[in-house]
């Protein structure tokens, strides 16, 4: 018997450890489910998930607030009478990808709604602006070509498919810092090429691969968010204020990368080649997971700096963060309220 009960024991542990779902919890996944379908809430950090806890719009749920797996605690309840879990990823892509498919693995998910804030590339808006791009691409996956090879040359595997030309790249040489005295050299840092991410649909044949670079946010939403003009959002933190009360507003494209942009030179290159207003660490990631799982999605990313600086106000992200992420907030109980 006490062998018995230490093999258990062991097995039990062992399971645990490799990331198994329990019986027990399965139950409690399986009530948690029975009260679905519910709307999902993707949100990176504390301080963007925090002023949507603190909100009275949030109801926790009076037998079952939260469930805990994997690192992740998610919270459940009623925004706006509409039934919803909140998960928080933690910073990057891998976290928001791991967390959003968790989600929707575990979870009666019927569309997920992504919230917080963002760099700005876009000079036509400002700090507190909140955004809602139409498209998502992630451009950290790269292609860096060797040393001497120039845009006519193939890259590396390109012939089996793995990797393309067709977004285009970015020359390191453009950003040479030069003086008078100086000539113009080719830098040997030399060409970045973006690419598009290999997808493998639910629908699809296992390990039958599909690629997607700039992924549609769902139509439905988007037409939806045509709504939220009017929102009035926050444009004072304590006595600083913004120059003009800040909008909400639909644009066309937002980017996402494990890199934290604050450099001027690459924010306007992400202007100028992508048209990209939005730049993040995550919405990619949890469009990406989306589309793969077939779920509508959107993400409402609020502006809290111009991303490597340059705008009339100092230290924006410091002093504007909360503002931004109140003011994501206040967009996505908006959102929720209009869903039917």
């Amino acid at each position: 018997m006490e062998l018995l009960c230490f093999l258990v024991l062991v097995l039990g542990s062992s399971i645990r450890a490799n990331g198994a779902v329990s019986q027990l919890s399965w139950r409690e996944i399986s009530n948690i489910n029975s009260q679905g379908p519910y709307i999902g809430i993707v949100v990176p950090n504390a301080f963007e998930m925090n002023p949507l806890l603190q909100s009275p719009s949030f109801v926790a749920h009076n037998k079952f607030p939260y469930f805990d797996f994997a690192g992740k605690h998610f919270r459940i309840g009623e925004i706006e009478r509409k039934k919803v879990i909140v998960v928080m990823t933690g910073l990057s892509m891998l976290n928001a990808g791991l967390s959003t498919q968790l989600l929707l693995t575990l979870f009666n998910i019927e569309g997920v709604l992504h919230c917080g804030v963002a760099g700005n590339a876009n000079p036509k808006l400002q700090i507190g602006d909140v955004t809602i791009p139409q498209y998502w691409a992630h451009t950290g996956l790269w292609n860096w070509q060797r040393f001497g090879d120039g845009p006519k040359n193939e890259l590396a595997f390109e012939a089996d498919g793995d990797f393309g030309r067709k977004f285009g790249y970015l020359n390191i040489s453009n950003y040479n810092n030069y003086t008078k005295h100086s000539n113009s050299v080719t830098n040997v840092l030399n060409n970045v090429w973006y690419q598009a991410e290999e997808t493998f649909p639910v629908n699809g044949t296992p390990e039958v691969r599909q690629h997607a670079f700039w992924v549609p946010v769902n139509k439905a939403y988007f037409k939806i968010a045509r709504k939220l003009k009017n929102v009035k959002l926050g444009g004072c933190v304590n006595t600083t204020c913004l120059p003009r009360r800040p909008i909400v507003v639909r644009v066309k494209r937002g980017v996402s990368a494990n890199v934290f942009v604050d450099n001027k030179a690459y924010r306007e290159f992400l202007y100028s080649k992508f048209d990209a207003t939005s730049i993040d660490m995550e919405s990619a990631a949890v469009a990406l997971v989306c589309l793969q799982q077939k779920t509508p999605f959107i993400a409402i990313r609020a502006l809290s700096d111009l991303a490597g600086g340059g705008s009339a106000m100092s230290n924006e992200a410091a002093v504007f963060a909360s503002l931004a992420a109140q003011n994501a907030v206040d967009v996505l109980i908006r959102f929720i309220s209009l869903l039917t």
